[in-house]
């Protein structure tokens, strides 16, 4: 009798732990498939805002077209990494000397038709010298583009994207004048990436990349919105003909 009730007992064991394995792989399934939802969403409405505003306007510009081109790019890396979910084989691409400065240029002209659909100012800055990065082009876009459009969106009407590169480290600032962080940036991460919580989920993807990357994403003070700090390690390289300022308001 006793063997019969334990028999039955590491059955039931068994089955709850199968059933909690088979919960934990939809629930990991569900959420790569939102956050594929939600990277795809920003550089798709920022592509098609600029084409409608370079249309209406005539200003399809060689640097809004490499934006747009930018942004495209970030919606096929979506498609590539739903890819490796469900063959479960990831692709890695070796990586390159990137120029941040030229990055955050582009970055900020793909989602300046967006900020003004919105009615908010999106403004941007560079000081100090050039800064060189390693790593990948298109999930660095990732970051800036989901800090920009994150504060695009809660902005309140002005959006600074301030940039600062010296010998060691770059940093990137984005504030808005929005009511700021409804939670500690950590609590938002966290949440997003347990699927918990929707608005952080930019910030998890965003925080996630720039430690890939050997760098961080941190919420820094301010007198009002949100301001979010991004850090990267730079590499010694000489400049880069042709790279010109960051594009002002």
């Amino acid at each position: 009798m006793i063997a019969v009730e334990v028999g039955g007992w590491l059955a039931a064991s068994g089955a709850g732990c199968a059933a909690a394995g088979v919960w934990r792989a939809l629930t990991w399934r569900m959420e790569s498939v939102a956050r594929a939802c939600h990277e795809l969403r920003g550089p798709l409405t920022a592509a098609r805002l600029g084409l409608d505003c370079g249309a209406g306007n005539g200003a399809l510009t060689p640097d809004r077209l490499r934006a747009i081109d930018l942004e495209l790019g970030r919606a096929a890396l979506v498609i590539d990494d739903l890819e490796a979910v469900r063959t479960r084989r990831v692709r890695s691409r070796p990586p390159d000397a990137i120029d941040l400065e030229r990055l955050v240029t582009d970055s900020v002209e793909a989602w300046r038709p967006a900020a003004a659909s919105c009615g908010v100012q999106l403004l941007a800055s560079w000081s100090g010298c050039p800064a060189t990065v390693r790593g990948d082009r298109l999930r660095l876009a990732q970051i800036t583009g989901n800090l920009i459009s994150n504060a695009i969106e809660h902005a309140g009407g002005v959006v600074e994207v301030r940039g600062h590169g010296d010998r060691l480290r770059a940093r990137i600032e984005v504030t808005d004048s929005g009511p700021g962080l409804p939670a500690p940036l950590r609590e938002l991460v966290r949440g997003a990436r347990s699927g918990r919580g929707r608005r952080g989920r930019g910030l998890a993807i965003a925080s996630a990349l720039a430690a890939g990357h050997g760098g961080r994403l941190a919420a820094a003070p301010s007198a009002r919105g949100a301001r979010l700090v991004l850090e990267l390690p730079t590499v010694q390289r000489p400049a880069l003909s042709g790279t010109g300022p960051a594009a002002t308001a």
